[in-house]
């Protein structure tokens, strides 16, 4: 377990730091090889059918730790319906929060709750409040970096960040993060024993999941191994610091795909989208906080890592283009 927060605050940068370098030299690579990344990708016009395999998908995927930005992205594109595009995946999203949200609704009432009663005692230190500030400062990374990417990145729908040779990379480097928190984590620390830096320090591990390929869920599970966290808890936690960040990105991209007319998809595949979306949201969070009570994660760094060395062979054979 790493005992110091520094420790894992320069482990999180690093972290950061490696996936943007090896997507880079990845994309340096493909150039070289002939299989430049597209620099323009053309979204693909989503049915009701797609839509709710998509919404499958992402409810499937959003909290497991195995990247839903990245299945949203290669499994249309395997099955030949083309890229649904950032609007449509993060429009769907909102399936995904409803579902967290009826889930937990016991934990955020009692949380909000004890949260206001413990500010009005000035009873700093109560669970509730702790959890509470642990959320609300987990979150400021990813809106902050969310942010820049924006400001300085317009077109990030096009970037080769969201390359499948990028999103394949992504998919190795954290399957093996995530193999060394499972094997070296103490995993003796419970949710009641939870404080305000846990969550700091989860949110900037959830920060990298603006990569897309990174996971968030694995990312945010990933770091709370480290800390020592049991993995139900670290589960547990992830799913309610990912609340704000996914209502976030959904909103903001609602308001983008409306504000353009919805191209991308009608109103109805959307509708249909979030439904499937939250409904299977759902099943995967229930099934995967009692999962990990008795399991560990290996069956997801074994996923993880086939599935990116799946893409990355798919791509040097000429199966699938570096779109």
């Amino acid at each position: 377990m790493i005992r110091s927060p520094h420790r894992l605050l320069r482990l999180m940068g690093i972290g950061t730091a490696s996936t943007l370098l090896t997507l880079a030299t990845a994309e340096a690579g493909f150039t070289q090889q002939g299989l430049e990344p597209a620099t323009t990708a053309t979204t693909a016009q989503v049915n009701i059918f797609q839509a709710l395999i998509l919404g499958l998908v992402q409810g499937l995927t959003e909290f497991l730790p195995i990247s839903s930005s990245a299945h949203l992205k290669v499994v249309p594109v395997v099955l030949g319906w083309g890229d649904p595009g950032v609007g449509f995946t993060a429009v769907i999203q909102l399936g995904s929060i409803a579902a967290v949200l009826w889930f937990f609704w016991g934990d955020l009432v009692q949380i909000t709750t004890g949260s206001l009663r413990a500010i009005a005692q000035k009873d700093y230190q109560s669970d509730d409040f702790r959890i509470a500030a642990g959320i609300i400062l987990g979150t400021i990374p990813i809106v902050f970096f969310g942010l820049l990417i924006k400001k300085f990145i317009p077109d990030f729908d096009n970037s080769p960040l969201r390359s499948l040779g990028a999103i394949a990379i992504a998919s190795i480097f954290m399957s093996l993060l995530l193999g060394v928190a499972e094997k070296f984590g103490k995993r003796k620390r419970n949710f009641e024993q939870l404080g305000i830096l846990d969550g700091v320090l989860m949110g900037l591990a959830q920060a990298m999941a603006l990569i897309p390929g990174v996971s968030r869920s694995g990312s945010t599970l990933t770091a709370g191994l480290f800390m020592g966290l049991e993995r139900a808890t670290a589960a547990r936690f992830s799913f309610l610091l990912g609340i704000p960040a996914i209502t976030l990105a959904g909103l903001v991209e609602l308001k983008d795909v409306f504000k353009a007319g919805l191209d991308g998809a009608g109103l109805v595949p959307i509708i249909v989208g979030v439904i499937s979306a939250g409904f299977f949201s759902y099943v995967a969070i229930a099934w995967l906080l009692r999962f990990l009570q008795t399991q560990s994660t290996w069956v997801f760094i074994w996923y993880r890592l086939i599935f990116g060395v799946s893409i990355l062979g798919a791509i040097a054979a000429g199966f699938l283009k570096n779109i």
